[in-house]
């Protein structure tokens, strides 16, 4: 599971240098792309030259490449990784991981990095049993890195080791096994799923404007959700006080125009779109220049119906596309779904209710109806991050 993985490796100061060849080796030869990251006193050990005759890469070890200004972005690298390995990696680098000490390329890395991090220890068998070592592992591996103990040949999580750096191969093995482990429950990788979420703001004029109470809670636990399973994930979000994982392609819009605009343009890549968004019908036909003044006993507003999304999508969808839309009722709900579901050309439709206490905008909770051409299926009340899960599986059996 290593092909096309990018791996950052960073070396350190360690006489088990050296086996950081085997280690680029065995790595790209299953597939992976290899960057390394050296310390100077890495440098002491192995050059540069043999390293970047491996990995076809330039080798890091300054934060500035030439004299002329140019410099090697931390940031863009923890980005690009799909893992870092350290290896070897020495008693002086694990302190200054745990505390947070940036003083070289390396360990700056590592505070930037967005992807899983496997450090293997190197020293002698005094050094790797001191308390101080032994404390700085356990610091590491409470922020959730990944300690290869010495000469355990796993993933361990005791104090046992002979202080020695793991061989090459078990390392190389464990992050197989690791990248084996994650794409399991992976059913959307290769699929691009565009997603919209909260509401649309209609305004008005410059401080007031038509909208509702969508949170884009569920919206988001269904990006986070179809992420998690390896689709490409592009958010089109109405504003909302929500963040998202990186990972996640973010658009904020305001109004459905802007909406409406970037969801047909998103769309044609797509293989999948969840349509959530609480989307204004209807915005004033003309919006004031200055705020209106209270002069009047009445104000009387204008409305025109907005770019109709989940149709425009509708008719644009392929064969090869499939499309998810969302009803929200407060009464005849089946009915009503069913019909949209029709008329918008829908694969399934999610349908919930203002009458369900708990649920629906501005809570934590839903509870939905799945209504398609098969039938329909009910589900209990339940988290909407739970929620997401049952509609993503709903997706994928869509192309079982």
């Amino acid at each position: 599971m290593l092909r096309n993985k990018k791996i950052v490796l960073g070396i350190t100061g360690s006489i088990a240098a050296y086996k950081a060849c085997l280690i680029i080796r065995s790595l790209i030869k299953q597939g992976a792309e290899v960057q390394v990251v050296i310390t100077e006193a890495g440098k002491e050990f192995i050059t540069p030259v043999t390293l970047s005759a491996l990995t076809h890469k330039p080798v890091i070890s300054e934060f500035f490449a030439q004299r002329d200004g140019t410099w090697h972005s931390h940031v863009d690298l923890g980005l690009w990784a799909d893992a870092m390995l350290i290896a070897p990696c020495t008693a002086s680098t694990l302190g200054k991981m745990a505390q947070g000490i940036a003083d070289n390329m390396l360990v700056t890395t590592y505070l930037s990095m967005k992807a899983p991090v496997f450090i293997a220890p190197a020293m002698d068998l005094d050094m790797y049993r001191h308390q101080s070592t032994q404390r700085n592992l356990q610091r590491l591996k409470e922020y959730g890195n990944h300690i290869i103990e010495p000469g355990s040949g796993f993933l361990a999580s005791g104090l046992e080791g002979k202080g020695r750096m793991e061989e090459p191969e078990t390392i190389v093995h464990i992050l197989d096994q690791f990248f084996d482990e994650q794409s399991k429950g992976k059913d959307l990788i290769g699929k691009k799923v565009m997603i919209t979420a909260g509401p649309t703001y209609e305004k008005i004029d410059p401080v007031r404007f038509i909208g509702n109470y969508s949170s884009g809670k569920m919206g988001f636990a269904i990006a986070e959700e179809c992420a998690q399973r390896g689709a490409e994930v592009t958010l089109i979000s109405g504003p909302v006080a929500l963040q998202c994982t990186p990972s996640i392609h973010r658009w904020d819009v305001e109004s459905c125009a802007e909406m409406y605009e970037k969801a047909t343009e998103v769309f044609p890549q797509c293989d999948i779109a969840v349509l959530c968004a609480a989307v204004a019908d209807f915005r004033p036909e003309q919006v004031a220049e200055q705020k209106f003044k209270r002069e009047k006993d009445d104000l009387v507003l204008r409305l025109q119906p907005t770019e109709d999304i989940a149709a425009a999508i509708g008719k644009m969808k392929r064969e090869d596309q499939k499309t998810i839309g969302f009803a929200l009722e407060t009464h005849h709900e089946e009915a009503h779904a069913k019909k949209k579901l029709k008329e918008k050309n829908l694969d399934f439709i999610v349908l919930n209710s203002t009458r369900i206490p708990g649920t629906t905008f501005r809570s934590d909770d839903n509870q939905i109806t799945i209504l398609s051409a098969q039938g329909k299926k009910e589900y209990e009340k339940k988290p909407k991050t739970e929620v997401a899960s049952d509609i993503v599986d709903e997706i994928v059996r869509l192309y079982s």
